[in-house]
Formats: C-alpha cells, sequence, structure tokens
C-alpha cells in the first residue's frame, strides 16, 4: 500500500511481514529508504509502477540497519549505489563490499544520526527543514525498537532516544506501522 506523505515522499507497507519502505525524490535523485524482505518483492515493483518509477532509476538506497526485513531486496536496484553504517554493514562478509560508508552519503538536506541500540549501526535520516525523522527501528509510533536481539544494547538504544528528543520532528516514517 503506498501512502503519500508530501509531494515527494511516499511509504510502502505491505501485506505480508517486512519493514516499510521510503521513497524519496530530492536534489533530483529517486531515493529508497530500506527496502524490506523479499517476501514483499513484486509489492515493491508494483508500487513502485504506481508512482511512475522503473526499479533500475532508483539512485540511492539508505539502509537505517542491517536486518533481513530491511535489506533483502537490495538486488532489485541495479543501479542505486546502497549506503549503511560501516558498525552493521562491515563486518558482515555477505555485504560488507555492496554497502558504502553512510558517512560518505551525498545528498543535501539529508542528515544522519547514528542511534545505536538496536542494532550497533542502527541510524536515523533526518531531514531537518521539513523535520521529517526516518527512524528505522529505533523509535515507532508506539514506542521504541527492541533490544532483545544478541547485538542489540537498551543501554545504548536510550542514549539513542535521548539524542532524538533533542531534535523537532513534525512527520516520524518509523520502519514499521
Amino acid at each position: 500500500m503506498i501512502k503519500p506523505i508530501t509531494e515527494n515522499l511516499w511509504q510502502f507497507s505491505f501485506s505480508m511481514f517486512g519493514s516499510c519502505v521510503y521513497v524519496l525524490k530530492l536534489n533530483g535523485e529517486n531515493i529508497l529508504i530500506d527496502t524490506s524482505t523479499s517476501t514483499n518483492k513484486q509489492e515493491i515493483l508494483d508500487d513502485l509502477k504506481k508512482l511512475k518509477i522503473k526499479p533500475e532509476n532508483i539512485n540511492i538506497i539508505l539502509l537505517t540497519h542491517n536486518h533481513f526485513d530491511h535489506i533483502e531486496n537490495i538486488n532489485l536496484f541495479p543501479n542505486a549505489k546502497v549506503y549503511g553504517d560501516n558498525n552493521d554493514f562491515q563486518k558482515d562478509h555477505r555485504t560488507k563490499d555492496n554497502i558504502l560508508d553512510i558517512q560518505k552519503m551525498p545528498i543535501k538536506g539529508l542528515e544522519i544520526i547514528k542511534t545505536p541500540g538496536h542494532t550497533p549501526g542502527s541510524i536515523c535520516l533526518y531531514m531537518p527543514r521539513e523535520q521529517i525523522l526516518f527512524s528505522g527501528d529505533t523509535l515507532f509510533h508506539k514506542g521504541v525498537g527492541r533490544t532483545d536481539f544478541p547485538e542489540s544494547s537498551k543501554k545504548d538504544l536510550n542514549q539513542s532516544i535521548e539524542k532524538l528528543e533533542e531534535i523537532q520532528i513534525k512527520t516520524l516514517c518509523p520502519g514499521h506501522i
């Protein structure tokens, strides 16, 4: 299902389990934030078609963290540069050669906020002008992210939430609804 958030931002949610995917048109780029699970492959393709965006026209993918329900459809976008935090991706032999360091992301108007806790490399993305926060699994509409995974840290997540309390958020775009 496609939910418009602004005239250049859409949220995709799915009939099967998976993370939300956000499509953002910014500075002439077609950007995806997360890619959900492979179970949702066809729904993503169908939703992109409704927006008149071809998979090969996705320029950039930004990953909020390295969990399967956020990364499994990377391969659908052959021309996209994929960015994620090195704390999650450089240690993963499956993805380390394909994921660029998020700190080198070339997008003006989109800030990276490191928010470890759910995973060591969890990040949020913030559009200060619009006060939009893409929170991945750090923060949800009804609470904070899970810390029951082996790599999770409740202490780190609490510190990350404190960091997020310092910014103005008008629109929250979480990893799951």
